[in-house]
């Protein structure tokens, strides 16, 4: 029986194939009879397979705390590239960041979407708060292919990683494109649905909450600590940092429940150099809106990147 190769081949190493026998519905035109195929032939088929070839590859960054943090590189062969940054709870696997990587991946732009610390693979403890931590990790991934001589382009982050970026961007000024999904504006917004009422009290009595699942089982931990540290977090006064030579998108979806659409608004107020997107319908996780948020974002991109390109020539 012969197998073939399907999905992107391009210079993929052996473990991102995926094997098929021919026996499984892979071209509309084959039966289930047995099938010679030349060698020719095969290698047309995986030529027309990938139009636009491309590796994934794991890369392991140790940050300024010495926690490794693990994320996957799209290597597109490009010198330019984007990072991705996940938001509260998630990692690097969300539907929102491996999607955007497809989509950047299929116009020829490389990105890097990883976990932040105690998130996903990467090392240490998750935390509530952590928000500067996490522009600290962010910066340390930036000068990690800053020293391979990579240009990295833009910073995309989505809900707590949309903060992230913002905040990076008000620090440290050396990445000029800047794309918010969703973030949030007033960071003592948002805390009683997640804490419960009387989150303050609670809290100074013991220390901590326990947040829960749906279910009702343990999910994880808010200490006072890290509550404090997103309480004093102030995205307003970060904002007004932002140089007006960095380019800001916001996207937001204008059904989202966990974090308003009106926060996109209080960003355009203040972030000088600012463009506004509200995809109509749009939740929070972009559920049903999930090609339409990657054409947006993909071609603000490459209009970024003809801009930059013209520049330079």
């Amino acid at each position: 029986m012969v197998t073939v190769f399907t999905g992107p081949i391009g210079n993929l190493s052996h473990r991102f194939f995926e094997f098929r026998k021919l026996s499984q519905p892979i071209f509309s035109d084959f039966s289930r009879k047995s099938v010679r195929i030349s060698r020719r032939t095969l290698k047309l088929k995986m030529a027309q397979a990938a139009p636009n070839p491309s590796r994934q590859q794991k890369v392991i960054i140790t940050n300024k705390y010495g926690n490794k943090l693990v994320g996957v590189l799209h290597e597109c062969g490009t010198k330019e590239i984007v990072i991705l940054c996940h938001g509260l709870r998630s990692s690097k696997e969300d539907n929102i960041m491996t999607n955007l990587a497809a989509a950047l991946e299929n116009v020829g732009v490389s990105s890097f979407r990883f976990d932040f610390t105690g998130n996903g693979e990467s090392e240490g403890s998750f935390e509530f708060g952590n928000y500067w931590r996490e522009v600290d990790d962010l910066h340390d991934v930036a000068q990690h292919f800053h020293g391979a001589n990579r240009i990295v382009i833009a910073i995309i982050g989505h809900s707590k990683g949309g903060d992230v970026v913002l905040l990076y961007a008000s620090k440290y000024h050396d990445i000029k494109t800047v794309v918010n999904l969703s973030g949030r504006y007033d960071l003592k917004a948002g805390l009683e649905e997640r804490l419960g009422k009387d989150y303050m009290e609670r809290i100074r009595k013991d220390g901590f909450i326990d947040v829960k699942r749906s279910g009702g089982s343990f999910d994880y931990r808010v200490t006072m600590e890290s509550l404090m540290d997103r309480l004093n977090t102030n995205m307003h006064e970060a904002c007004l940092q932002i140089d007006q030579e960095c380019r800001v998108l916001t996207v937001h979806g204008s059904s989202d429940t966990v974090i308003p659409v009106g926060d996109a608004s209080e960003f355009a107020k203040i972030i000088p150099n600012h463009k506004l997107h509200i995809i109509e319908g749009a939740d929070h996780p972009y559920t049903n809106h999930q090609d339409e948020l990657a054409s947006v974002v993909v071609n603000f991109i490459k209009e970024i990147l003809h801009q930059d390109r013209g520049t330079s020539s």
